[in-house]
């Protein structure tokens, strides 16, 4: 136990003092500083993001990257954005969080064998990280995998997040891509694929509030 929080604390001071893209540490600090008229009495985070949550997690869940405005912020991932909304509220009713919401970083908002990470440390430019960008990112995303020795299933939000953990530790090109997939691998955890609950999937009807949920309580029910 002493190990792990010593790792785990080494990792993510390396995660947040990471200079590694030059467009993105001039992106999150341009932004943290002219800041958005609703959010300008507010101190931004401005640095990039480690993963948080239960150390001893059987739920990895792997997004994108922070958004601008929500975890570039806050200083915690999903939080303070809308698609933290959807994810918080889906881990709050399939008992995997204490409370259904998280709007700042010290609210409460405590993770019950869950996980929350991202392909990109820092919020990228239209949310479109570059190649290069994602590479630089994925040996933090592996050393977390390598720490969070009791994770049974991934779940993957969005197809960048599917490719960069497919290619980076599933290493298996016949993985297809679609919600609510659940891909059974040997000696492997469950990867579980996901569309990103972002307002271009929520708002268009592409994701619907039934499809995320189910896809939770079947993780859920794997776990029980």
């Amino acid at each position: 136990m002493h190990t792990e929080k010593i790792n785990f604390e080494a990792l993510n001071k390396k995660i947040i003092t990471c200079q590694k893209c030059p467009r993105l540490v001039e992106y999150i600090s341009n932004i943290s500083t002219k800041k958005v008229r609703r959010f300008r009495d507010m101190d931004y985070w401005g640095k990039p993001l480690p993963g948080f949550g239960d150390q001893k997690a059987r739920l990895l869940i792997v997004g994108l990257a922070p958004a601008a405005h929500g975890g570039n912020r806050t200083g915690r991932m999903f939080t303070g954005d809308s698609s933290g909304q959807w994810l918080f509220r889906a881990l709050y009713e399939t008992g995997f969080a204490n409370k259904p919401d998280s709007f700042e970083k010290d609210d409460g908002l405590k993770l019950s064998s869950v996980y929350i990470s991202a392909v990109v440390r820092c919020a990228p430019p239209q949310n479109k990280p570059l190649k290069e960008e994602i590479r630089n990112c994925s040996e933090y995303l592996l050393e977390e995998i390598r720490l969070l020795n009791r994770v049974e299933i991934i779940l993957t939000l969005g197809r960048i997040a599917f490719d960069t953990i497919v290619r980076a530790f599933y290493k298996n090109n016949k993985l297809i891509f679609e919600h609510g997939g659940f891909n059974e691998i040997d000696n492997m955890p469950t990867l579980v694929t996901s569309y990103h609950p972002s307002k271009q999937n929520t708002q268009t009807g592409r994701l619907t509030w039934e499809m995320w949920i189910n896809t939770f309580k079947k993780i859920q029910e794997l776990l029980e």
